[in-house]
């Protein structure tokens, strides 16, 4: 009987670049104010959002996803002809076929990887970075691109601000690439289908519901214990986290979680939906970015993500930033 070969994978992978894309028409509170029964007080008080970006005509999803892939590119010191696997995040397509991964890939110059696109809502980049993890480590690929895009304006009520004060555009990446040394840890992944539908485009819709107390319930009781559980499969503590960068969903989600983790006052909490509002699967790349182009995370700082979000599904991972 001839038996299978496998390849032989890497120890581990790591990040090697992060890249971000935000459209440049930056929409204030004050101007969702004149169009809509709220003002900036409510939304501040309610999700912590000042201000959102959302995408022109000519910001498409391929458009965006390639500007930050290909800052991410550059960022790791790779040539595109090293990039075997391409994964695209996004639950905002509006076609079904054909997904645009391949198309990400052919611009970003990446000769015939293996490209497609994957939908886990608003943990769509943690799942797509527990793949691409996973495949490395199985040497099914060498060197991976994985990018979450949205264009949720085109999906959203925007006369609706239950969901429009939300809801934003932009695109984050990251390149990652094997490490004899982890820089990825074990996804911490699941879902709840019971709640399936919390948040969801119903079938004849144009637009998105959501279901804004139940899944604020959902994230603040239910999701401590996957960040935890991410954590124990990496072997660190709350003591060892540097950065929390949870999905940018709502920034009193984001500070229950850190409390009831009991992260170090030294740790540096992502509030990137202050100025981005909630991009979905680009949130967290985004979120990341941020702080190191602000200088208030550094390389080699120990990262805490969690991507969680329509499904209802959920992913959490510990990071070494790049």
């Amino acid at each position: 009987m001839t038996t299978i070969q496998l390849p032989a994978g890497a120890r581990g992978a790591r990040i090697l670049g992060l890249g971000a894309y935000r459209p440049r028409r930056r929409v204030t509170n004050d101007e969702l104010a004149q169009v809509m029964d709220t003002n900036d007080e409510w939304i501040q008080t309610r999700v912590g959002i000042a201000e959102r970006r959302w995408a022109s005509e000519d910001e498409t999803l391929v458009d965006m996803a390639v500007a930050a892939g290909g800052k991410a590119i550059a960022a790791s010191g790779l040539a595109p002809d090293d990039i075997d696997l391409v994964i695209v995040a996004s639950a905002s397509l509006r076609v079904p076929i054909p997904g645009i991964g391949p198309q990400v890939a052919h611009r970003l110059g990446v000769l015939r990887p293996g490209s497609f696109d994957l939908n886990a809502g608003c943990a769509g980049f943690c799942y797509a970075l527990g793949v691409a993890n996973d495949a490395i480590r199985a040497g099914s690929a060498t060197n991976a691109v994985v990018i979450g895009v949205e264009r949720l304006t085109d999906v959203t009520d925007l006369t609706d601000r239950s969901t429009a004060v939300i809801f934003a555009d932009g695109a984050g990446a990251m390149v990652i690439g094997p490490s004899d040394e982890p820089g990825i840890g074990p996804v911490a992944w699941g879902s709840d289908g019971d709640q399936h539908t919390a948040i969801a485009i119903p079938e004849g819709r144009p637009t998105m519901t959501m279901a804004g107390q139940a899944v604020y319930r959902w994230a603040t009781t239910k999701l401590t214990q996957a960040l935890e559980d991410a954590m124990e499969r990496a072997g660190v503590t709350a003591a060892d986290i540097d950065v929390f960068a949870p999905h940018q969903a709502n920034l009193r989600i984001v500070e229950s979680m850190a409390k009831k983790l009991g992260l170090p006052e030294s740790t540096v909490i992502a509030r990137d939906i202050v100025q981005s509002g909630n991009t979905s699967a680009a949130s967290v790349p985004l979120a990341l970015t941020a702080l190191m182009e602000s200088g208030e995370a550094k390389s080699g700082d120990l990262a805490l993500v969690l991507g969680y979000g329509a499904g209802l599904t959920f992913a959490g991972q510990v990071l070494v930033l790049p």
